[in-house]
């Protein structure tokens, strides 16, 4: 398998979970803004839409949009528990907060990262809609669950866990969210989180005493 991403987007998520599963797949760099690859290829001939993350089978076959491509790999690994079975409520549970992480919340961050600032009313409105969303995440947590489906990792917690530690990116801290903040703490301790981190140059690699 290949992998398609950039270093610290959503398609980090894909990567935690290919760790999880033990797989082995090739990771390939693509400058979304230029359109190409890190070898120079061009990117739209691989995914159309132009953004990241894209996974390339064993067959040649192009998956594209994080929540197909997270769910595809959990299904084809069902032994790993990363989702639940088909039919049941906790499986609905899992779209729903795919769909919210996706639709919601990522959506809620990409102002920020637009490239250029925000003006100032702006940059008020875009706040307090991420906020919000937050909010959202914190109250789905208040419980004292572990991860957002309750005593067991997700492939919507490898999803959920880099759109929300997308916060250092922009410098905002989430301490007013205390459950958000120690799942976010909590997950980015999980040795395949922390793996797909510094794969992707985000945390420094880690000396052996």
């Amino acid at each position: 398998m290949r992998l398609y991403f950039k270093p610290g987007a959503c398609s980090m998520s894909s990567r935690i979970v290919l760790i999880e599963l033990d797989l082995a797949f090739d990771a390939v760099k693509v400058d979304t803004d230029r359109g190409v690859t890190e070898s120079g290829r061009d990117y739209r001939a691989i995914n159309p839409k132009g953004y990241v993350p894209a996974l390339e089978l064993a067959d040649g076959a192009v998956l594209t949009e994080n929540p197909a491509i997270l769910q595809f790999l959990a299904d084809t690994h069902p032994e790993a528990g990363l989702a639940p079975a088909h039919g049941t409520l906790e499986r609905a549970r899992l779209q729903e907060w795919l769909n919210f992480t996706s639709s919601e919340l990522h959506k809620a961050f990409g102002p920020y990262f637009r490239g250029q600032p925000l003006e100032e009313a702006e940059k008020e409105q875009v706040d307090i809609r991420l906020a919000r969303r937050i909010g959202d995440v914190e109250h789905g947590l208040s419980d004292g669950r572990d991860f957002i489906l309750g005593n067991r990792f997700t492939v919507a917690d490898a999803y959920l866990f880099v759109v929300l530690n997308w916060s250092s990116f922009i410098g905002l801290n989430l301490e007013r969210w205390p459950y958000v903040a120690a799942y976010v703490t909590r997950i980015a301790a999980r040795p395949s989180a922390r793996q797909a981190m510094r794969q992707e140059g985000l945390v420094a690699d880690e000396v052996a005493a």
